[in-house]
């Protein structure tokens, strides 16, 4: 099988904020900075980012995807310090220009992470930082069990996800390729995403399942990592599941800085 390009569910990005989705960078933002945000999608952080360097910052998102870039620009074209560029992050030409260079969720989907963090490194000043934060797939967790439909098509997607050259552990890896971009002061936070049953927000955290089974479940069908009727099973039992007997999930994740010469 050949190595895909993975196109994102806008409904899933543009639910995300900068304060509850990138608690790192948000702590670290202040106002007159210039940030880099790499795999920026529909600009729902992005746009938090503009908001906190205020009118005498400046942030660009790129992205690779036309699509999530027309829509980021309809809806936040107004805003006076905030560009979207397509860009592939692999091809980034900038040099130096950054107080900050950050990549959220992105570099999971990317076959040479470590080439994506040579080129934010790159387009950082000297001094500045490079923030990527980044999913843990494999020590994703549910309580109680996840039913065997479910599991079957989680299975499936890792092994997509594998197949494809994506690291399913990349949050894990994010200091190792810091370091080996010569990035100093590398620093490692926690940031999961928990959904417990009864507080804010959690159903609609647990439907991101329910996305990724309609959005990418007919690509890992194709592929052959499983039936189209295993997938439809994933799909009616997950969202009766969650309905019921879903306590807890959470989605594993790290955020990592490190500092530029």
């Amino acid at each position: 099988m050949s190595a895909q390009t993975h196109t994102s569910d806008p409904a899933i990005l543009d639910r995300r904020t900068l304060e509850r989705d990138h608690r790192q960078l948000a702590a670290l933002l202040k106002p007159g900075m210039k940030v880099l945000d790499v795999g920026c999608g529909t600009g729902a952080i992005t746009t938090g980012i503009a908001r906190a360097v205020g009118p005498e910052g400046y942030v660009l998102g790129i992205d690779r995807d036309r699509t999530l870039l027309d829509y980021a620009r309809n809806r936040y074209g107004d805003i006076g310090n905030l560009a979207f560029r397509e860009q592939d992050v692999l091809a980034l030409d900038i040099e130096s220009q950054f107080d900050i260079v950050t990549a959220a969720r992105a570099l999971q989907w990317i076959e040479r992470p470590d080439l994506a963090v040579a080129r934010m490194k790159a387009a950082a000043k000297p001094g500045g930082l490079v923030i990527a934060l980044d999913y843990n797939h494999d020590q994703n967790h549910w309580e109680p069990e996840l039913p065997p439909e479910f599991r079957a098509f989680y299975n499936a997607f890792l092994k997509w996800r594998g197949a494809n050259h994506w690291d399913n552990a990349m949050g894990d890896h994010l200091p190792g390729l810091f370091a080996a971009a010569g990035l100093g002061q590398i620093s490692v936070s926690g940031e999961d995403e928990v959904a417990r049953r009864g507080e804010p927000g959690f159903t609609e955290a647990a439907s991101i399942w329910s996305s990724v089974i309609e959005t990418l479940g007919p690509k890992i069908t194709k592929d052959g990592f499983l039936s189209e009727t295993g997938r439809l099973a994933a799909a009616s039992v997950w969202k009766q599941w969650v309905l019921h007997d879903l306590s807890c999930q959470t989605l594993v994740l790290r955020a990592v800085a490190g500092q530029t010469p």
